[in-house]
C-alpha cells in the first residue's frame, strides 16, 4: 500500500480550472490529485412530479463538450480528468479501495436536496474508510461566509434588500490563481472513457441555424465568450439596452449555460467587469451584469434558507392555489401550439435549441400559471428537461415568482401576452422566425391572427384551426392592445435599434418583472 497522499477532487457543477479552490487546495495538500467526474445515473432518470427526462439533449451535449474541454485543459497541465459512470459515493469508495493512498476527498458544496444527499453519502463512505473530507464554497459571486446576515434565516425575502445589504457591507473575494502545473494522477489509474449521448440513452440534438445560443460547452469557450462580449465587441457597454432582445447571439451575455456548469466563475466575471470599467467605460450596462449575477446569488441563498419548499406545490409562502393538471393544455404549451404566437415562438425556440431569452421565459411562465392556471411545477420540470442553462435554484426560484408563491409576490401580477409581443417584437420578426406558418402575415398583425379578416388570413395562407391553432385561451386584457400598431413616435419606437431594442418605458425595470410595481405588463 502506498503512503503518498492522494486527493480526489470530486467535480460536479465546477467544470473549470480557473478560480477553482479545489485544485488550489489540492495542489498544496497532495502528492497526487485525482480530478473526478461521475456521470450519475440519477441525473438521467425522470423528474420528481411529472417524470419528464431530467437531462435533455441540449444540456447533455453542453456537458459532454465541457467534460472534453476540461480533460484537454488538465492534460496540458500535467494532469487528466478521470471519468466514471456511476453514483459518486460508489465510485469514490471504489477509488479509495483501488488506490490505497487517498487521504482526502474534496468537493464544492451545493445547496439543494439531491446534491446534498450525494454529499452526505460521500461523507459517510469517507468516514467508514477513514478518509478526510474537505469542502469549499465556490458557486456564488459573494461567498456564503461573507454575507452581512448573522444566519441564513435572516436572509431578506426581498431581493432589493439583499442586494443593498451585500453591495454596501460585503466584498467579492479575489480569484484563486490558475496553477501553472498540476500534481499528476497516480500512475496506475485509468482515465476512463467519456460516454456519448447514446450511451446515456439520449439523442444528439440537431443544430438549428436560428439559435440564439449556437455555442459549445467548456471553460475555453466560456472565457472566449467573455473576451468577445467585453473586449472584442464592447457589447457589454450597451447590455442594459439590449438585454430584453429576442433575436441574435449578442443581445445578452449568454454566460448562463457556462455559469450553470461552473465553466466560468462569477468572480472572474466580476473582476473582468472591474477591469473593463477601469480601462474602457463604466455605466449602467456594466453594472447590470453584476446586478444579474447578484440575482443568481440570491436564488442560491434562498434555496439554502428554504430547502425543499423550493420544490413544493405551495412554494415558499405555503400558499394553496387550485392549480390544474390538464395535460391537453400542457402539451399545447410545451409544443408551441397555444394559438398565441408570442408564446408559441418562445416555446418552439426552447424545443429546437434549448435556449430562450429572459423576456420569453417570463412570458411563457406567466401564460402557463396565470392564463392557463396549470401547476407551475409542470413548467419548471419542462424547463429543467430542455434548458441548456438549467440552474436548479434560478429555475425553481423564477417559477415560484411567476406563480405568485415565491419571495415578495405581488398579488395577481400577470403578463399581457399581446402587449409584451408588441413591446418586444413590435414588427413580428421573432414570431415569424419561429412560427413559419404565419410568416406571410406582415408587421405586428402576426401577434393576433385571430383578429384578421378571412380575406387577410387567406391572403397569408393561414387557416385558423388548420394550419395554425386558434387560441386555447383568451384573456380579456388582450383586447386593449389588439389594434395598436407600433407608432413612429413615442416611447415604443425602436426603428433605430432593431427588434431587440428595449422600449424606454421598460429600461429601468429590474432584471425581472417580479418586483415591478406596475400591473400593466
Amino acid at each position: 500500500m502506498s503512503t503518498s497522499r492522494t486527493v480526489i477532487c470530486l467535480l460536479r457543477n465546477d467544470l473549470r480550472l480557473h478560480d477553482n479552490e479545489l485544485f488550489h487546495w489540492a495542489q498544496r495538500n497532495a502528492e497526487y490529485i485525482v480530478p473526478l467526474y461521475c456521470f450519475d445515473p440519477r441525473h438521467y432518470g425522470g423528474t420528481y412530479n411529472y417524470n419528464l427526462p431530467k437531462t435533455g439533449p441540449f444540456r447533455l451535449r453542453f456537458l459532454l463538450d465541457s467534460i472534453r474541454d476540461l480533460r484537454n485543459t488538465l492534460l496540458n497541465k500535467g494532469s487528466n480528468l478521470v471519468v466514471r459512470r456511476g453514483k459518486p459515493e460508489e465510485v469514490v469508495a471504489d477509488l479509495i479501495k483501488q488506490l490505497g493512498s487517498v487521504s482526502t476527498v474534496a468537493f464544492h458544496e451545493e445547496v439543494t436536496s439531491e446534491e446534498l444527499n450525494v454529499e452526505m453519502r460521500v461523507k459517510d463512505v469517507c468516514a467508514q474508510m477513514k478518509v478526510k473530507v474537505h469542502t469549499c464554497w465556490g458557486s456564488t459571486l459573494y461567498h456564503r461566509d461573507d454575507l452581512p446576515f448573522h444566519h441564513i434565516s435572516r436572509l431578506p425575502d426581498v431581493y432589493t434588500h439583499f442586494r443593498k445589504a451585500v453591495e454596501t457591507q460585503s466584498r467579492v473575494r479575489p480569484e484563486f490563481l490558475t496553477p501553472e502545473q498540476l500534481k499528476p494522477l497516480p500512475k496506475e489509474l485509468q482515465e476512463g472513457t467519456i460516454p456519448t449521448a447514446e450511451d446515456l440513452q439520449q439523442t444528439e440534438p440537431l443544430a438549428d441555424p436560428r439559435s440564439a445560443f449556437p455555442c459549445t460547452g467548456g471553460e475555453s469557450q466560456a472565457l472566449a465568450r467573455l473576451k468577445h462580449y467585453f473586449w472584442d465587441t464592447d457589447a457589454v457597454a450597451t447590455y442594459k439596452e439590449t438585454r430584453n432582445g429576442l433575436l441574435g447571439v449578442d443581445y445578452s451575455t449568454k454566460f448562463s449555460p457556462w455559469l450553470a456548469m461552473g465553466c466560468i466563475s462569477p468572480r472572474y466575471i466580476y473582476h473582468q467587469i472591474q477591469k473593463y470599467e477601469r480601462e474602457r467605460t463604466a455605466n449602467q450596462s456594466t453594472y447590470w451584469v453584476l446586478f444579474e449575477l447578484l440575482w443568481r446569488d440570491y436564488f442560491k441563498f434562498v434555496a439554502v434558507k428554504y430547502g425543499n419548499r423550493l420544490f413544493q406545490i405551495k412554494g415558499l409562502q405555503d400558499k394553496s392555489v387550485p392549480w390544474k393538471k390538464d395535460m391537453k393544455l400542457f402539451n399545447a404549451w410545451k409544443e408551441g401550439r397555444t394559438g398565441v404566437p408570442f408564446v408559441d415562438a418562445n416555446m418552439r425556440e426552447l424545443a429546437m435549441t434549448g435556449f430562450m431569452s429572459n423576456r420569453g421565459r417570463q412570458n411563457v411562465a406567466s401564460f402557463l400559471t396565470k392564463d392557463l392556471g396549470l401547476d407551475w411545477r409542470m413548467g419548471a420540470e419542462w424547463f429543467e428537461y430542455l434548458l441548456v442553462d438549467h440552474d436548479v435554484c434560478s429555475n425553481y426560484g423564477n417559477w415560484l415568482y411567476s406563480a405568485g408563491i415565491g419571495n415578495d409576490p405581488r398579488e395577481n401580477r400577470k403578463f399581457n401576452m399581446i402587449k409584451q409581443g408588441l413591446d418586444y417584437d413590435n414588427h413580428g420578426d421573432y414570431v415569424r422566425q419561429w412560427v413559419p406558418e404565419l410568416q406571410e402575415i406582415r408587421g405586428s398583425d402576426v401577434h393576433t391572427p385571430w383578429t384578421l379578416s378571412t380575406a387577410a388570413l387567406s391572403h397569408a395562407h393561414v387557416s385558423l384551426g388548420e394550419t395554425y391553432p386558434s387560441p386555447i385561451v383568451m384573456a380579456p386584457e388582450w383586447s386593449r392592445h389588439v389594434h395598436k400598431k407600433p407608432s413612429g413616435t413615442g416611447p415604443s419606437q425602436r426603428g433605430k435599434k432593431g427588434p431587440s431594442h428595449t422600449p424606454k418605458q421598460h429600461r429601468d425595470r429590474g432584471i425581472d418583472f417580479y418586483f415591478s410595481k406596475s400591473k400593466n405588463l
